[in-house]
């Protein structure tokens, strides 16, 4: 052992994995690297993965369903375990997955196969009932990806929330969750008469608080604007964004413990956790100052 830590002697994966079988690698696949929600959480799967002496090979499915089928095949041979990060990938396909191949998959429920989840539904009631008590009587909504598990529960607790606060609701959407797509749904909020609108996540509401102040009308005076997720930069905009909450790297963890426990014991029930969100109230939302506006709620408008 002397003579190994003298030389910089390192075991390689490679070479245990033909008399193990095991390659002592976890692959992680998330559908928008470029997002700061995807970031917090590997950050916190690393960290716990390195715990239990796992590497992450890390892959970016791009937010094509077919590429991240496509991903975990090529990735199969070479990792151990998959975590699927909020995967776009059909029900059918998963559950195909789930008997080929062990995995955990995050913002997803699939049958056989363990999972962590945020609760979307308690952070939209927190959402709904915030700009309410604001005096917003007329919200929208902007949809994220449709294949998203996340944007159909989100979803569920606007409409739920909002018909027991008596608001009317716009959705408008789906759209792609990037920045760029919040700054084309900042001009259908304003031509639907909107005071308060809630964007799928931080980087649209960003995208939305840019393509305001561009056209001058002022944050939250009159018209207020909540995210979903807390990235950093939701602290850092003018205004502080509003938003809910989530605990990225404690599910980034959360996700990896299960994965290594799955690993360990193969024929382990599977488990489901659910984390709690917590609305964080900033300076982009304020009082209803255009009193009650009215008007045809004509249902979703298509973005993307």
């Amino acid at each position: 052992m002397a003579v190994a830590d003298e030389l910089h002697y390192r075991p390689s994966r490679a070479a245990r994995s033909l008399t193990t079988g095991k390659t002592g690698n976890i692959g992680v696949l998330v559908p928008d690297l470029g997002n700061p929600f995807f970031s917090g959480i590997l950050k916190g799967a690393q960290a716990r993965a390195r715990e239990s002496n796992y590497a992450i090979f890390l892959a970016d499915s791009e937010e094509n369903p077919r590429l991240e089928m496509e991903l975990v095949r090529e990735m199969a041979r070479q990792v151990d375990g998959f975590l699927i990060c909020s995967p776009r990938l059909g029900d059918s396909q998963l559950e195909q997955l789930v008997r080929d191949t062990t995995l955990v998959v995050m913002n997803r429920r699939i049958r056989g196969a363990s999972s962590v989840l945020v609760d979307n539904a308690s952070g939209m009631r927190q959402a709904v009932e915030h700009l309410a008590a604001l005096g917003h009587t007329r919200i929208g909504f902007l949809c994220g990806p449709e294949r998203s598990w996340s944007n159909r529960e989100r979803l569920r607790g606007l409409r739920n929330n909002a018909r027991t606060h008596g608001l009317e609701t716009v959705e408008l959407g789906p759209f792609s969750p990037t920045f760029e797509a919040g700054q084309s749904a900042a001009d259908l909020i304003l031509a639907r008469n909107l005071t308060a609108v809630i964007a799928f996540n931080d980087l649209m509401a960003l995208g939305v608080m840019s393509r305001l102040t561009d056209r001058g009308v002022s944050v939250p005076g009159e018209i207020s604007v909540v995210g979903f997720d807390d990235i950093p930069m939701a602290g850092m905009a003018a205004p502080h964004l509003t938003t809910v909450a989530v605990p990225l790297g404690p599910a980034g963890r959360a996700a990896i413990e299960l994965l290594v426990e799955q690993l360990a014991r193969p024929q382990a029930d599977q488990h489901e956790e659910m984390l709690a969100v917590q609305l964080i109230v900033r300076g982009s939302t304020g009082p209803n100052t255009q009193g009650h506006p009215t008007g045809d709620v004509r249902g979703p408008i298509l973005g993307h």
